[in-house]
């Protein structure tokens, strides 16, 4: 049997990045086994994503995409990470079908607002040696709703929202060392620790970023105090367990940045490590050397690999499964909702059956004339195909006729030649014996209603050689 609900495996997919007001996107494609970008783009957007009108936001993110050629309409958006509000859980050992309630019992205590007003994700991790831990991430859902409104205006379709930070540096397996990880980016820097298969932490560090001069980058003092605050809020010791420090940059700053950093990190016992690109062991298969690493690259390729991580994207219920998990309906109204269905199914297959009965009758009637058909087609191509050869008024004929008649039947007047250009430009040559043939001639075809412009040129007496020029057109009026 075939499942026709299930969904088809996407073959490529628009990565989007929206950090604060700048917009990165870029097109990956899924064959032959290997990774392919085709277009992309990265500009800064004079209207912002939540405080500017959605269909003027929608139709700037739409000329960009235009400009760049980029016509893929399925995308996979990194939000924020300003958006997310978090809240850290120990996890007890009770029964896992008792977590989903205390986890919302917890998210009532821990966030400002209830579920109705923040859409909330949970990452849960197991460190090695820790106890189990939940970190509840919630957005706004009118932060979420306000963006699909502008990638509708877009004419785009969200598949997946998820942050860059963890597109970047996905959690990993259950057994997977704890990883601090930075992304660089041009409002400030986001934070994220993951450890045991979950999201432990997450910040962003909005004055991570400084001025000096013309050049700008990352606050190394700043940064450094914020992990060592971060590291010193974790439970337990993993903290102290954590030893790898990733940070996702490029360019000179970045690589400025990692030269200061580098002895903080190792004072709290990291080992960092500056990621340009992704390596060949990140992802399956892996990135092409000349593709450049980024949140966009990373949450399509994430995407169309299966990996996907945190879904922030509001589930679409289906209308009829609303209907049927609406209590207003009673056991005596589905059984008449039931019933109306099946009428309306029955008379449309028996629409369809009319309609199929009357399509046969139809092509049995044509298959009894096909070959007359035929026959009649091929006969209007011919007249189709010659009809401008024939001429039922026979003008040639006529304009002969009345020539013939215009010269005495004695012979005293001859043609040598006769010419007759488009059925309307006659030139006739001939010899007369004298003059007074030669003007009964022109004075017959002068009385002819089709000859309009005579002229004659004549030289010579007995014999007088004559050419006669003139046009044959309609019937003048009142003529015959």
């Amino acid at each position: 049997m075939i499942d026709f609900f299930t969904k088809r495996r996407l073959n490529s997919v628009l990565g989007l990045s929206l950090n604060g007001n700048r917009l990165e996107a870029v097109v990956l494609r899924r064959g032959n086994g290997a990774w392919q970008t085709s277009k992309s783009v990265s500009v800064p957007l004079t209207l912002a994503p939540l405080t500017g009108d959605p269909a003027l936001v929608g139709r700037e993110i739409r000329n960009h995409l235009d400009q760049a050629g980029i016509r893929e309409r399925k995308c996979a958006v990194c939000l924020p990470l300003d958006w997310v509000l978090t809240f850290q859980t120990a996890l007890p050992e009770i029964p896992e079908a008792d977590v989903p309630g205390f986890l919302e019992l917890e998210a009532e205590r821990g966030f400002p607002s209830g579920a109705d007003s923040l859409f909330i994700v949970t990452s849960r991790a197991k460190p090695a040696g820790g106890e189990a831990l939940a970190l509840q991430m919630g957005v706004p859902r009118n932060h979420l709703t306000r963006l699909e409104t502008v990638l509708k205006a877009a004419q785009l379709r969200p598949v997946h929202f998820t942050l860059g930070i963890t597109a970047l540096q996905p959690p990993g397996e259950l057994t997977a060392a704890g990883v601090v990880a930075l992304v660089l980016a041009p409002h400030g820097i986001d934070l994220q620790i993951t450890s045991g298969g979950g999201i432990i932490a997450l910040r962003s560090l909005d004055g991570g970023a400084e001025t000096e001069g013309v050049h700008r980058g990352p606050d190394a003092d700043l940064v450094a105090r914020e992990l060592r605050i971060t590291l010193g809020n974790l439970p337990g010791a993993l903290g102290d367990g954590l030893r790898k420090l990733k940070v996702f940059g490029r360019g000179d700053a970045a690589r400025r940045f990692v030269d200061e950093l580098t002895p903080r990190a190792q004072s709290l016992g990291l080992k960092l490590e500056l990621i340009e690109r992704a390596s060949p062991a990140e992802f399956v298969p892996a990135l092409p050397a000349e593709i450049v690493l980024s949140p966009a690259v990373s949450v399509a390729v994430n995407l169309l690999a299966g990996a996907g991580g945190p879904e922030f994207l509001p589930p679409k219920e289906q209308p009829w499964k609303q209907l049927l998990s609406s209590n207003k309906l009673t056991t005596g109204k589905l059984v008449w909702a039931g019933g109306a269905v099946a009428v309306i199914a029955l008379l449309a297959a028996a629409a369809f059956g009319w309609q199929q009965w009357q399509i046969n009758s139809y092509e049995s009637q044509y298959a009894d004339i096909k070959g007359q058909v035929e026959e009649l087609r091929a006969d209007q191509q011919q007249l189709a195909k010659y009809h401008p050869w024939f001429d039922e008024t026979y003008r040639s004929l006529r304009i002969l006729k009345k020539i013939s008649e215009a010269f005495p039947p004695t012979g005293t007047v001859t043609a040598r030649s006769l010419e007759i250009k488009d059925l309307t430009t006659v030139t006739c040559t001939g010899v007369a014996q004298n003059n007074q043939a030669y003007f009964r001639v022109s004075d017959e075809l002068e009385k002819v209603n089709e000859v309009t412009g005579l002229t004659s040129d004549f030289h010579g007496q007995n014999p007088l050689q004559f050419t006669l020029n003139f046009q044959w057109e309609g019937v003048k009026p009142g003529g015959n």
